[in-house]
Order: structure tokens, then sequence, then C-alpha cells
């Protein structure tokens, strides 16, 4: 099957919850199924980005009800875990992140190493007094800089690594350690798939997420080229393993170039033969969003380059801290640096890629300003200049 590159986006838009109103069933605890994987990030500016996530999707839901969707008090749907980067996951996936747990027990570490004695005493205290945070075992760090962990800390995270660990919620930006066998379902905790099912599963799973995916987009989904035992490598696996999810061999139109060779989601693909229409989000997107997460597929589907600069020295930064992409009309059209400041959300710079993304991201910017509770919108930098009287007027 031959796919147009436009109907490619649109496959993928709708897939990520972008098109249409099949993104909004379920809430929070719904779209975190159909993505897979939420990423998390210590970065706050409008709002850290797991919320930022939902927002795009979902719209102007309270923060905090996102908090306690991701991570509900009574009944765990959610933990965290190395999946593309630092993750949010739906509980049900914990048997097939296995074969990254082996990896880890396997290599001995991930950062630090940390110390059997100390492993044992987190353990005893997590079975003895229940859930508990770095700090309520002792303390995360050693004293030095944000990175100088504590042996407790070194020696809790391990345990998230291997599995004798989990975070099913936070207090606060901490993480609750428990037992996973306090707060699994049985069938979960007894499931234990090797390394190829887990990777054909994963490989379902990042089909589904995005609708449409090249070899490279699926392994980069979930990182499978990353700490797996696997004999074979998951570049050479993901052929077996996307027959075994199901999905359908589909070809995406090179337009002058050659087509490029994908794997489709079947039931993507019949929702859009039987329709192709739906309302698109006009949205800015956290910078780590899953729809931008690979930049060569973020510019082979949009013709859009994106990066983040946060940690790029501030006189080489070309759009800004925290740039957030603006997705209008199913295309990612311009750029924002946002900054609250008071009850005033501040576009330090913009970036606009048509004239007509100027009222997109002036309605982006007064949308985004309700949701975190600011009541004006003011603008510092427009590029090109000559579009800062249009975007100023469909700001007024």
């Amino acid at each position: 099957m031959l796919l147009s590159r436009d109907d490619a986006r649109r496959i993928t838009l709708r897939a990520q919850g972008l098109l249409g109103s099949e993104g909004r069933r379920g809430g929070v605890p719904g779209m975190l199924r159909r993505l897979g994987a939420v990423q998390l990030d210590t970065i706050s500016v409008l709002a850290r980005s797991h919320e930022l996530v939902a927002y795009a999707r979902l719209g102007p839901i309270p923060k905090d009800r996102i908090e306690r969707a991701y991570w509900h008090p009574r009944a765990p749907v959610a933990f965290e875990y190395w999946s593309h980067a630092a993750c949010i996951l739906p509980i049900e996936e914990w048997p097939f992140y296995a074969f990254r747990r082996r990896a880890l027990r396997a290599r001995g570490r991930r950062w630090h190493t940390a110390h059997e004695r100390t492993c044992a005493e987190v353990l005893a205290r997590l079975r003895a007094e229940g859930p508990l945070t770095a700090t309520q075992l002792g303390g995360a760090k050693a004293g030095g800089e944000w990175w100088d962990w504590s042996d407790t800390k070194i020696a809790v995270e391990w345990l998230l690594d291997v599995g004798e660990a989990i975070c099913v919620r936070r207090e606060g930006w901490r993480r609750v350690y428990d037992l996973p066998e306090r707060v699994l379902p049985a069938e979960l905790l007894d499931c234990d798939p090797d390394d190829g099912e887990c990777l054909a599963h994963l490989a379902g799973v990042a089909a589904r997420a995005l609708g449409v995916a090249t070899r490279a987009d699926i392994i980069d989904y979930h990182r499978l080229n990353h700490l797996s035992t696997t004999a074979a490598r998951p570049t050479k696996r993901v052929e077996e393993s996307a027959l075994a999810a199901g999905l359908t061999p589909v070809a995406i139109d090179g337009t002058g170039a050659a087509a490029v060779h994908a794997w489709a989601d079947p039931a993507a693909l019949a929702q859009a033969a039987a329709s192709a229409r739906g309302r698109h989000r006009v949205t800015l997107l956290s910078p780590f969003d899953s729809l931008v997460w690979d930049r060569k597929r973020t510019m082979r589907m949009f013709g859009f380059e994106h990066s983040l600069e946060a940690y790029v020295p501030k006189p080489k930064r070309i759009h800004g801290y925290f740039s957030m992409p603006l997705l209008a009309a199913g295309r990612l059209v311009g750029r924002a640096d946002p900054v609250r400041r008071g009850k005033t959300l501040v576009a330090r710079q913009l970036s606009l890629e048509t004239p007509s993304a100027a009222e997109a991201m002036a309605q982006a910017l007064q949308e985004a300003a309700e949701w975190v509770g600011c009541s004006s919108v003011a603008v510092e930098q427009v590029s090109p200049p000559h579009l800062a009287p249009r975007l100023h007027a469909a700001l007024s």
C-alpha cells in the first residue's frame, strides 16, 4: 500500500490524539494508553512536560486533575520507568519492560554502582514501613551538586531499574517507592515475557501510537536499541516484531525521492480509509511531546526542524530556552519560548513559518495563558519581524 505524505501525517496526528475527537476519550488514562509513554522532565515553564502533553490533546483541564489521573491515589494506572526517556507508562506495560530490567541487572549498573548492603536495607524498610520517598529513606543527596546522589538514593534507583521497587505515584515532584508485589495485580506480576515477546509487544505499541512508522521510528519510540540482552540486535528484529504485532507493511511516497518503507497500525489505516475528517488541534506542544521526539522523523513528516535549547548556552540559542512547537491545521507552523511573569504570559521569542501562522499563534498563546491562570499575553520578539503587526492584531 502506498501512502502520500499527507496521508501519513494525518494518520499520525489521529493516532497521537491531535486530530479528531477520539483522542479525548478516556481522559488522561485513555491518552496515556494510546501514546504508550509520556515523557517526564524537571523543567517547568508554563507547566511540566507531562501536563503539557495532556493539555495539548485534552484541552484546558486543571493541572491537579492531570496529576491525580497519572498518579491515582488508590488504584495505580501508571508507573515510571525508562522508555524513550524517563516516562510515565500504563501499568499494564510493566511485564514488557522485563527485557530492560534484565539488561540492567546483567550490566550491574546504570549511572552509579549500588552497594548490596544499602539495597538490602532499603528493601527492608519498604517492606516494614510501606511506600517511602528518598527523603524519608534517609535523603537523596550526598551534599554536592544535584547529581551527587546519596548511597540510599543510588540504591533505591537501582532497585527501581531492576524491578525490585516500583514508583506508581509522586508527592509533589518526589517519587514514592514501593514494592511491586504490593501494587501490581497478580496477572502482571506473574507475567514474564522473553526479550522477543517484549520487543514485539513494544513495536506494536509504538506503531499504534504513531499510526505509521518506519523501522527507525519504531526503535526510537521506546529506545528498543538501548539496554537489550537479546542475542539479535533490535534493529535486525523489527521486521519480525512488526509482523508478530500484526502491523501492515506500507510505503510512504517520497515525492521525487524513493518511497519510504514503513509499518502501519491496521486499525489506523481502516479509520483513515473510512474518514479523513476531524478537527485539528491548535496548540503549543511540549518540546518533549511524543509527536516530536525524533528530530529526523519531525523533519521528514512536517518539514520542521525541532530541538530543545534549554541546555545550550544562551548566546548560542536560536529559538529560546523552552521552544514550544506550534501545531495548527495538522502542520508545525511556528515556535514560542514562553515564560510566566506574574499574571502575564510572556512570549520572549516567537518564530512563524507562514503569515497565516500569526492567527494560530495568537489563539494558542491566549488559550495557554488562560489555562495557567494568566490574564494577559505579551510578546517580546517576533521572527520574521514583518509579521509582528499581524500577530499583535490577532492578540488584540
